[in-house]
C-alpha cells in the first residue's frame, strides 16, 4: 500500500526522505552542538543550557563513565530523572560512551524499579535526590553496581545550586533521607570527567540507543531495543511534517511531557536537536499554576502535549490569559486526541492541534497530520518511508475503507522485544509487519482513523497500563479470589482503570484495595473504581471476559 500514499501529502512533504543523512544519535547530536553552538538547547528550572555547554557537559560525563567506572559499551545505565536539563547531559552522554539508555519512570515503586532494572540488567542508575530512598530499597535486589545522584539544581552556578539544592532539601523536605554506599554525586561526577581523557565510541545503525519499556499486551514490562538507527530514521521521517511551520535555531519549544517517554525523547531530544531549537522543559506539569507561570515567561511557539493535559489548562483562567500570538504549532499524541477538546484548544489559542500516533515499538511515530492540512479526528498521513497495511483478522489486506489491524514497517520499528524472541515473533507478522493491535481505516486521502483498539491496554493521560499487571498486583490480595480491569472513560484522564473483583472477605472495602495497589502501583495504574461482584462473565473454558465488562460500561453511558 506504499504507492498509494505517494501523492497524498500536501505540497513540501516528500513521500520519501534520505535516512542516511547521520550515521547514529551520536553524530545527530555531535553535529547539532556544532552547529548551533551558542544557540539556547534546553531549559528547566531557571537554567539555560546552550548546545555548545550541553556538548562539553555530556563529553564530561562520558569522560567519567569511561575513565572511572568498569561499564563498557553495550551495558545499560538505568536514568531515572523528570524533565531537568540533567537528562540530556546523561543521556547523550551515556551514547557517547557507547551505553545502552534504560529509560525509567520517576514514579515508578519499588516493584517495578525491580523488574525494570534486573530485566534490562542495568550495571549502572542515575537517580534525582528525591527518589534516591526507594532507589537504596531496591538496589541490594539488582545488578547495578554504579549509582550517580543529582539534586534538582546541579546545573545551576555553585552558589544557586547550593541555596535550591539546600531550600529543596531542608525547608520544602522534598529529600527523604537515604544512605547508598558508594553513590557519587553528578557534579563530582563531571568534574572529574572534566579532567579526564574522553574516546569517542562509534556507534553502528544497528546498535540498540535505548531499551525503552512498554507492557505489551501481556502487562509483563519488556524492554523495546530501540537502535541508534531507529531512533535516527523517525527523527529524520517526522522533521519535513513539522518544518513546513518550524525554522531551524529559532523556536521555543514548550516540553511538559517527560522525556524518558519515548514521544517527547524523539520530539525533543531528537527532532528539537537536530533543528538547533530551545526546549523549555517542564519538571511537574500537574502543578497547572506553576507551569502557567512559567510559560508566561516565553513568546513559545511549539507546545507538545495530550489531550488531558489541553484540556486541564484550557481550564485555567491565568492560562487563557496568555499571548498565544506567536504559537504556530500544537502536536498531540500518545493517547486520543477529543473532537471537545481540539475545539476548546483552537478557541482559547487560535491554534490547530495536530494529532499524530505512534507506539514504543515505533521509536514512536507511525503517523501524523501534516501541519499544512489537519484533519481532526484522523491520525494523519504515514511518515516517509514507512508501508502500512489494514489487515483483516485472516491476515489478507483489507481495502480503502474498511476498517482491520493497523501493521507497519518501516525503518523506525525496533530490534524486537530485550532477551524475549517468542514475544518479539508474536508481534511481527510472517512478512515483518509489526502489529499495532489498533483497528484503523484508511480513507481515499489516505488519512487514518483509529476505529478501536484491539488490545486491553488502558491508556491513563497517554500512559500505558496493562489490564495484567493491575489484576496480578490485585490477585496477591489474600481477600480477593478474582479480578478483572478494563478502562472506563474519565474526563481529566481520557480513561481510569477500573476493577470487578470477587472477595473471599465481606469486610473488605474499596478504599482497602486502593491502598493495596498503591503501594506497588505506580498512581495512574492505581484502579479508580473497584466494583466487587458474585461472580465475573467468563468463556467456557473460565477465560474472565473482559470484553463483556466493557461493554456492560459502554452500555450505562451510551
Amino acid at each position: 500500500m506504499g504507492n498509494f500514499f505517494a501523492d497524498k501529502y500536501p505540497s513540501g512533504i516528500p513521500a520519501e526522505v534520505n535516512l542516511n543523512e547521520y550515521s547514529d544519535m551520536v553524530d545527530l547530536f555531535e553535529r547539532s552542538c556544532r552547529k548551533y553552538a551558542d544557540k539556547p538547547a534546553f531549559t528547566a528550572i531557571g537554567v539555560t543550557l546552550t548546545y555548545g555547554e550541553l556538548d562539553a557537559l555530556s563529553r564530561d560525563f562520558a569522560a567519567y563513565l569511561q575513565n572511572h567506572t568498569n561499564l563498557k559499551p553495550g551495558d545499560r545505565i538505568a536514568v531515572q530523572l523528570p524533565n531537568l536539563t540533567q537528562y540530556p547531559v546523561v543521556v547523550f552522554g551515556a551514547m557517547r560512551a557507547g551505553l545502552i539508555v534504560v529509560n525509567t519512570n520517576p514514579l515508578y515503586t519499588t516493584r517495578e524499579m525491580e523488574h525494570q532494572f534486573n530485566d534490562s540488567g542495568a550495571k549502572a542508575l542515575v537517580v534525582l535526590a528525591n527518589m534516591a530512598k526507594q532507589a537504596e530499597e531496591v538496589l541490594p535486589h539488582t545488578g547495578i553496581e554504579h549509582v550517580i545522584v543529582t539534586e534538582i539544581a546541579d546545573m545551576h552556578k555553585p552558589v544557586k545550586r547550593f541555596v535550591m539544592n539546600s531550600a529543596v532539601k531542608y525547608v520544602k523536605k522534598m529529600v527523604p533521607d537515604y544512605n547508598i554506599p558508594g553513590a557519587v554525586p553528578l557534579v563530582k561526577a563531571l568534574v572529574r570527567g572534566r579532567k579526564s581523557e574522553f574516546k569517542r565510541h562509534q556507534p553502528q545503525r544497528e546498535d540498540i540507543a535505548v531499551l525503552q519499556y512498554t507492557g505489551g499486551t501481556t502487562g509483563v514490562a519488556k524492554g523495546a531495543m530501540l537502535t541508534h538507527g531507529n531512533l535516527v530514521s523517525n527523527v529524520l521521517q517526522v522533521k519535513p511534517l513539522l518544518m513546513t511551520r518550524l525554522s531551524e535555531a529559532s523556536e521555543i519549544v514548550i516540553a511538559p511531557l517527560p522525556l524518558y517517554h519515548i514521544y517527547s525523547f524523539t520530539l525533543n531530544c531528537g527532532i528539537m536537536v537536530e533543528t538547533g531549537n530551545h526546549s523549555i522543559l517542564i519538571p511537574n506539569p500537574r502543578d497547572i499554576p506553576g507551569f502557567v507561570k512559567e510559560l508566561q515567561k516565553y513568546r513559545f511557539t511549539a507546545f507538545l502535549g495530550i489531550n488531558t493535559l489541553f484540556v486541564a489548562l484550557c481550564n485555567n483562567e491565568q492560562f487563557q490569559d496568555l499571548d498565544f500570538s506567536s504559537l504556530k504549532i500544537t502536536a498531540s499524541g500518545g493517547m486520543a486526541l477529543t473532537m471537545d477538546t481540539a475545539k476548546m484548544w483552537k478557541k482559547v489559542t487560535g491554534c490547530d492541534i495536530a494529532e499524530g500516533y505512534g507506539m514504543t515499538e515505533t521509536s514512536p511515530v507511525i503517523s501524523i497530520n501534516p501541519l499544512t492540512a489537519i484533519q481532526i479526528g484522523t491520525i494523519g498521513l504515514p511518515v516517509p518511508n514507512s508501508d502500512v497495511r489494514i489487515l483483516s483478522e485472516d491476515g489478507k489486506e483489507q481495502p480503502i475503507g474498511e476498517p482491520g489491524e493497523l501493521v507497519v514497517k518501516g525503518p523506525q520499528v525496533m530490534k524486537g522485544y530485550w532477551q524475549r524472541p517468542d514475544e518479539t515473533a508474536k508481534t511481527f507478522t510472517e512478512d515483518g509487519y509489526l502489529k499495532t493491535g489498533d483497528v484503523a481505516v484508511i480513507q481515499d486521502d489516505g488519512y487514518m482513523r483509529i476505529v478501536d483498539r484491539k488490545k486491553d491496554m488502558i491508556i491513563v493521560s497517554g500512559f500505558n497500563v496493562y489490564p495484567n499487571e493491575v489484576e496480578d498486583v490485585i490477585m496477591s490480595h489474600p481477600d480477593i479470589v478474582e479480578c478483572a480491569a478494563i478502562g472506563i472513560p474519565d474526563l481529566k484522564s481520557g480513561e481510569a482503570v477500573k476493577v470487578f473483583a470477587v472477595k473471599s472477605n465481606p469486610a473488605l472495602t474499596e478504599q482497602e484495595v486502593r491502598e493495596y495497589c498503591r503501594e506497588r502501583l505506580t498512581a495512574y495504574k492505581v484502579p479508580k473504581v473497584i466494583e466487587f461482584r458474585d461472580e465475573l462473565p467468563k468463556t467456557n473454558v473460565g477465560k474472565i471476559l473482559r470484553r463483556a465488562l466493557r461493554d456492560e460500561e459502554e452500555k450505562k453511558t451510551s
